[in-house]
C-alpha cells in the first residue's frame, strides 16, 4: 500500500502533500504498530472523537484535551525512536494540518480571554474537526491491526 491510499481510505486526502511522499509505500513495522496503538487510545479516549452536546462540557478543557495531542504524540514518537518511522510520517503530517490550525486559532482566542463568548463557534469548528480526527483514530487501529472500537458508542462513527 502507498501513502496515497492509505490517506484516500480514511478521508484525509484533502491534505497537502509532496508527491513522492504520496507514492512511497506504507509498510509499517512492529515499533510503527505499537506507537499506533498507544496514540489510537489517546485519541479514541478523548473529546477529539467523542461528541460533545451543547449542555455538556467545557470549551477550555475540550481546547486542552485537543491540545494535549502534540505533547501525547511527541512522547510516543520519543519513546518508539526511529523505529516507528512509518507512524511518524503520518502522525507529523495530522499534528501540522489538521490539528494545528484548530488549535492555533483556539488558543490565541483563549489566551485573549474570549473562548467563553465564542462558545458556540468553537464547538462548531470542534464539530468539523472530530470527523477527521476519527478517521485518523480509524486508521491509527488500522496501522495498529487491532479492532476498530470508535463504534461502541459514538453517533458519529458512519
Amino acid at each position: 500500500m502507498k501513502f496515497r491510499d492509505l490517506f484516500e481510505k480514511w478521508h484525509l486526502d484533502s491534505l497537502k502533500l509532496n508527491i513522492k511522499f504520496l507514492e512511497a509505500e506504507f509498510k509499517p513495522g512492529d515499533k510503527d504498530k505499537d506507537a499506533a496503538w498507544a496514540l489510537y487510545i489517546e485519541l479514541l479516549t478523548r473529546v477529539t472523537t467523542q461528541t460533545l452536546s451543547d449542555d455538556e462540557g467545557n470549551e477550555e478543557c475540550a481546547l486542552d484535551s485537543i491540545y494535549s495531542i502534540f505533547p501525547t504524540t511527541r512522547a510516543i514518537l520519543k519513546e518508539y525512536g526511529r523505529e516507528c518511522i512509518q507512524f511518524t510520517k503520518v502522525a507529523v503530517v495530522v499534528l501540522n494540518q489538521i490539528v494545528r490550525p484548530f488549535t492555533a486559532k483556539w488558543h490565541k482566542i483563549k489566551l485573549n480571554g474570549l473562548l467563553a463568548e465564542k462558545s458556540a463557534e468553537f464547538r462548531m469548528d470542534l464539530k468539523e474537526l472530530q470527523p477527521k480526527l476519527l478517521y485518523y483514530t480509524k486508521m491509527l487501529s488500522e496501522i495498529a491491526e487491532v479492532e476498530d472500537f470508535s463504534g461502541l458508542v459514538n453517533p458519529m462513527v458512519d
